[in-house]
C-alpha cells in the first residue's frame, strides 16, 4: 500500500517510474520504487510479478558510428 498523497502508479501502470523512491542503492545502479519496481541506471526495470522491461535506448545511439555518419 502507498502511503503517498497522491498515490504512486501502480506496478503494472504505464507511468510506474512515476512512484517515489522508497530504497536508493545509486552505489550498485538501482533504486526500488514504491510501487515495488526496481528500476536501474540503465532504464530498465524488473516489476514485482519477475517482467523484465528492457532499457529504453535511443536507436540512432545504439547505431556504430560508421552508420551514423552514412546516414
Amino acid at each position: 500500500m502507498c502511503p503517498h498523497t497522491p498515490p504512486c502508479p501502480m506496478a503494472d501502470a504505464a507511468d510506474r517510474q512515476a512512484a517515489r523512491v522508497s530504497d536508493a542503492h545509486p552505489e550498485q545502479g538501482w533504486d526500488r520504487l514504491c510501487n515495488g519496481v526496481l528500476l536501474f541506471e540503465d532504464t530498465g526495470a524488473l516489476l514485482p510479478d519477475g517482467q523484465i522491461i528492457a532499457p529504453s535506448r535511443v536507436a540512432s545511439l545504439a547505431q556504430p558510428f560508421r552508420e551514423r555518419l552514412a546516414a
